[in-house]
């Protein structure tokens, strides 16, 4: 695999930082345990709005891949759409990535 982010994000998820779903995101970002949420442009809109209710509330930076849950799924060896991390430096590498990949401008950009 050559994409940079899906393998950060199955790196992640190998040491036991990411949590994947929308139900168990949000539980991640109300405990206060979230650096940052990942979802994906095909993620459905009611699907995501939870979860960005929770991320405004907790100023938890939300960012959205350009990759398809097809993708995310794969390489993360799990259907989903949306994913937590919880580790700081995880968080910060995937959110430059993913910062650098689209030319600084993020789909949505929730302060921290």
């Amino acid at each position: 695999m050559n994409d940079r982010i899906l393998s950060l994000l199955g790196l992640c998820r190998r040491a036991g930082k990411l949590v994947i779903g929308a139900d168990p995101t949000i539980d991640s970002i109300n405990s206060g345990k979230a650096r940052a949420v990942i979802y994906t442009g095909d993620f459905s809109k009611n699907s995501i709005k939870p979860v960005l209710s929770a991320s405004h509330k907790t100023n938890v930076k939300v960012l959205c891949i350009n990759r398809s849950k097809d993708e995310l799924s794969l390489a993360l060896g799990k259907l989903c759409g949306v994913v937590s991390v919880e580790d700081k430096g995880f968080a910060e590498k995937l959110i430059q990535l993913i910062e650098n990949e689209q030319g600084g401008e993020l789909h949505d950009k929730i302060q921290g």
